[in-house]
């Protein structure tokens, strides 16, 4: 048992990242069966396929799970008043100042953890009264921070300043990589792009076996102007790269974005004209394979990687 089991009445400090297209309830209950914590995406949710979605985890697993809500969202009112009236108990925030909704969930009885990308955010997380932070580094997938600051630089920084727990997210993907954010200062870790991989992820299964293909540097991270994401490059990320050379306004490359870009490329399999959201992590996911199957994996190599750390020698 450390902090992040103790908060969540968990086996393992291990979080599902709630990933937009790709974490909805089949996802959130396999993670959360197989002893770790499944967070439905509420992101690429309207509100009613969020309650049906909340009401089948239910269903699927008597284990906790969460729900990421990102705060930006059109509908975040409705969303809240789903997540109480359904019961939920954990909620991630996100994209947004968690002193909107932090007291409102606490009063209803609800975990709330949020995510940053800096020391400044996670401090101003704290005092807003969370139960627990995500501190994502720069090697994450999706929507990332504007700073640029590394998983491994990150955590460090982040557990110096503040008293409560510490999730680490971004370039996790395997045992190794738990053990050594964990050495760093985080009590667990949040897994994204290794769940996308997944048999029970809700990815079309042209992005899923896109991203076992995903090799070093074939990751970037753009579109700061709008909301820093980092994506895989193919022909749409080069329409953007092209329109970076005219220098253009916001407005252009809104217009180029357009619409459901993400659900296109990830949901609907358009690996062209798509949003491929993916970590660079990526170029370490070779299979797909059951959340199970990955969680057991990525316990046996901490285990192994733990016991290997004390014969180390210099």
């Amino acid at each position: 048992m450390n902090k992040i089991t103790t908060l969540f009445n968990i086996k393992y400090p291990i979080i599902q990242a709630g990933m937009i297209w790709n974490s909805g309830y089949k996802l959130a209950s396999a993670v959360s069966n197989a002893g770790g914590l499944g967070i439905i995406g509420a992101g690429s949710m309207y509100p009613e396929v969020l309650r049906e979605h909340i009401q089948k985890c239910k269903k699927a697993t008597s284990k906790p799970f969460g729900v990421n809500v990102p705060m930006l969202y059109p509908n975040i009112d409705e969303i809240i008043k789903i997540i109480i009236d359904e019961g939920v108990k954990i909620v991630f925030t996100s994209a947004g100042n968690p002193k909107t909704w932090t007291s409102f969930l606490k009063e209803n009885g609800i975990t709330v953890v949020h995510v940053v990308s800096s020391t400044i955010f996670a401090l101003k997380a704290q005092e807003a009264g969370v139960d627990a932070i995500v501190a994502e580094g720069f090697e994450a997938g999706g929507h990332n921070g504007r700073d640029e600051t590394t998983t491994f630089t990150l955590i460090p920084m982040v557990r110096e300043k503040i008293t409560i727990p510490l999730i680490a997210a971004g370039g996790i993907a395997t045992g190794k990589g738990m053990l050594a954010a964990m050495i760093l200062g985080a009590d667990g870790v949040q897994v994204g792009s290794r769940f996308a991989a997944s048999t029970e992820s809700s990815a079309h299964d042209n992005f899923k076996q896109t991203i076992v293909k995903v090799k070093e540097g074939d990751t970037q991270l753009t579109l700061k102007e709008l909301a820093p994401v980092r994506l895989i490059k193919n022909k749409f990320y080069q329409d953007v790269q092209a329109l970076y050379e005219k220098c253009p306004t916001k407005e252009e490359l809104v217009e180029l974005l357009g619409r459901a870009r993400a659900k296109r490329g990830m949901f609907e399999g358009d690996l062209e004209e798509g949003e491929l959201e993916i970590g660079q992590i990526a170029g370490l996911i070779h299979d797909i394979k059951p959340a199970a199957e990955i969680i057991e994996e990525m316990i046996s190599d901490f285990e192994n990687a733990r016991k290997q750390t004390l014969n180390l020698d210099f």
